[in-house]
C-alpha cells in the first residue's frame, strides 16, 4: 500500500548537495525576492523590463531583434515588453530609415531615471538573497557564479 505524500519542506537526501539542484533552488528564491521587489515598486514593471532599459542605457539605441539576442529575451516577448515601456514613456520606437520594416529602440530621459529607480530594488535584492554571506563570500560566489555562467572567462 503506498504511503501518502506529506509535504515537510525537507529536501531529499539524494538531492542534497547537488549544485544543479541547489542552482535551481537559489534561482527561485532569487525570482521570488525580485519579484516582490519589482511588484513592491507598484508600476507593473518585471525583471526583464529593467534589462532591456539597462541594455538600451548601455548599449544605446537598438533594433528589437538585437535586443532579444543580446538580452536573451524571446522576440515576441521583447514587443509586447517595449510596448509596456512605450506607454509610459520609458523608450521610443521608430522606424529604421534603412530597413523600413525594423523598428530602433530609444531609452528616454523618464527610462534613464526610472532605471536608477529600479538599480535601488535590485540593490535591496541582492542584499537580501546574499545576506547570509560575509562580503569576501559573496565576492567569491559572484565569482564561482560567473565562470558556470560563462565557462570561457
Amino acid at each position: 500500500m503506498p504511503m501518502p505524500h506529506h509535504d515537510t519542506g525537507r529536501t531529499p537526501t539524494r538531492l542534497e548537495g547537488r549544485a544543479s539542484w541547489l542552482v535551481s533552488r537559489a534561482h527561485a528564491r532569487a525570482s521570488g525576492l525580485l519579484g516582490a521587489g519589482f511588484e513592491a515598486h507598484g508600476d507593473g514593471l518585471r525583471g526583464y523590463h529593467y534589462r532591456l532599459l539597462a541594455a538600451l542605457e548601455e548599449w544605446g539605441p537598438a533594433s528589437q531583434a538585437e535586443l532579444g539576442r543580446r538580452t536573451g529575451i524571446d522576440r515576441s516577448d521583447v514587443t509586447a515588453a517595449l510596448t509596456r515601456l512605450e506607454s509610459r514613456n520609458l523608450v521610443e520606437r521608430s522606424a529604421d530609415p534603412a530597413h523600413k520594416r525594423r523598428n530602433i529602440v530609444t531609452i528616454t530621459p523618464a527610462g534613464a531615471e526610472r532605471l536608477i529607480e529600479l538599480d535601488k530594488v535590485i540593490d535591496g535584492v541582492q542584499e537580501e538573497l546574499l545576506a547570509p554571506l560575509t562580503a569576501a563570500q559573496r565576492r567569491q560566489f559572484i565569482a564561482l557564479l560567473s565562470r558556470l555562467v560563462d565557462p570561457q572567462h
